[in-house]
Order: C-alpha cells, then sequence, then structure tokens
C-alpha cells in the first residue's frame, strides 16, 4: 500500500511526459538545470528564511521560516519558468531542503500555488509601505509609491510572470491578490479625503479610482520595461506625466 506521501506525489504533476530525447532537449535540460542552480545559489547567499542574527528560535518560528523560505523559492521558480514547470523538485532545490520536507507545509503543488502570488502581493505592499513612510502629502505618497512599485518589479523580474500566469495556473489566487491590492490602495485614498487633501470622492469612486491608479502602474511597467528599449524603470517623464495628471485631476 502506497503511503500518504508517495500519493501525493503522484498527484503531483511535475514535468511533462516526452518521447525519445532529443539534442535539443538535453540542451533545454541543461539549461533548465543551470537556471536552477543559480537561482538556488542566490537564495542561499541571500539566507532566505533565516533570522538575520543568531537566536533561539522556538519550534513555531522555525517552522515559519521554513515555510517562508518555501514560497520564496516557488516565487523564484515560477517567475523563471512559469507555473507549468515550476516542479516541486526545483522549487525544493531552491529553498535548500528535501522534498519530503515540502509536504509537511503544502499538502500539494496546487497548495502552495493558492498561496504564492497573494504572499508576494503582500511583500510589494510592504516594500511600498517602507519607501512611502514619512510622505508628507498624498502627492508624496503617489509619488514616492508610483517609484517604489517601478524599484520593485525591477528588484523581482520575475513578478509579473507570477502574476499573469496565475490568472489561470491559480485564478482563486489572482482574485485574492487582486482584492489585496484595490482594498490597500482605496484605504489610503480614503485617508486623504478625511484629511481633505483630496476631494471629497464617494467609496464607490475610490475604488475606481484604485483601478486606474494599479492599471496606470500596469501598463507604464509593460510599455517602457517589458517591451521597452532595454530600461529597467520608465523614465522620469513618465512620473512627472502621471502626477500631473494626479494634481489635477484630484482638485478640491
Amino acid at each position: 500500500m502506497r503511503t500518504r506521501t508517495a500519493a501525493r506525489r503522484s498527484a503531483e504533476h511535475t514535468e511533462p511526459a516526452h518521447s525519445a530525447p532529443t539534442l535539443d532537449s538535453h540542451r533545454s535540460d541543461r539549461t533548465a538545470a543551470i537556471k536552477t542552480r543559480r537561482l538556488a545559489s542566490v537564495a542561499a547567499k541571500a539566507k532566505v528564511g533565516q533570522p538575520k542574527k543568531r537566536t533561539k528560535l522556538t519550534r513555531a518560528q522555525k517552522a515559519a521560516l521554513v515555510r517562508e523560505n518555501i514560497l520564496h523559492a516557488a516565487a523564484e521558480v515560477v517567475g523563471e519558468f512559469g507555473y507549468q514547470d515550476a516542479s516541486i523538485a526545483r522549487i525544493t532545490q531552491v529553498a535548500g531542503i528535501a522534498q519530503g520536507t515540502f509536504y509537511l507545509y503544502f499538502q500539494t503543488r496546487q497548495h502552495l500555488f493558492d498561496e504564492l502570488l497573494p504572499h508576494a502581493g503582500e511583500d510589494m505592499i510592504k516594500f511600498i509601505g517602507e519607501r512611502v513612510h514619512g510622505a508628507t502629502s498624498y502627492y508624496d505618497v503617489e509619488e514616492r509609491g508610483l517609484r517604489a512599485f517601478f524599484e520593485y518589479v525591477e528588484e523581482h523580474p520575475g513578478f509579473y510572470r507570477l502574476l499573469n500566469e496565475a490568472e489561470f495556473a491559480a485564478p482563486a489566487a489572482h482574485k485574492k491578490h487582486f482584492e489585496q491590492l484595490v482594498e490597500h490602495y482605496t484605504a489610503s485614498l480614503r485617508r486623504s479625503v478625511k484629511t481633505g487633501e483630496i476631494a471629497k470622492f464617494s467609496d464607490e469612486e475610490l475604488e475606481i479610482i484604485a483601478y486606474f491608479g494599479m492599471a496606470a502602474r500596469s501598463y507604464a511597467y509593460l510599455g517602457y520595461v517589458k517591451y521597452g528599449t532595454g530600461r529597467k524603470r520608465p523614465p522620469e517623464s513618465v512620473i512627472r506625466t502621471y502626477m500631473r495628471l494626479i494634481a489635477g485631476g484630484f482638485k478640491q
């Protein structure tokens, strides 16, 4: 009788079935192996999932760090290979753990995928929040937030693949991530309405404005970075134009 772990593994999709190997397939496998080792090396140097200082951790704290490590490794692997080829073997290699350890934290690969994008989204929100901290006005918040978004996707080039493929590979995660961003953006706008910094928009209108702001960031990235001419961030003219539009649209 198969063990529970074996049953789980048999239910997992790892790699598509192939016919007789060809020279191209061997080259592709070698390239993939090199990429995976590179990701693992970067993760090891960054000491992902490890405390910055040597401290005695409880069992629960250690478990939380391992779980965080798996999620981070999965984001890197999906960003490089896509969801379909993000096998548990690759994820655990990058995470630096045994494959059996994976099943202590996630029942299946799909369970991991269903948490992955919202987790990455929370990381992005935290990243932007740290750079917005100390802003003196809504317009300062908006400009810092815009710059921080472009900084984040520069530092995490696989984020957009993680985001876009999730619509089909992990639709529940894609929906949750979208709702997180809208809630965060709308809350920021609502605070500025209450302080009188921007016009008195209704909650319904603020949600629409949040959609506009999210779309502007996304398409500016696609137009000037992903499909641009080798830029890592949009030019300053994008920031100036966006802020000019914001300043005019939010007048009392």
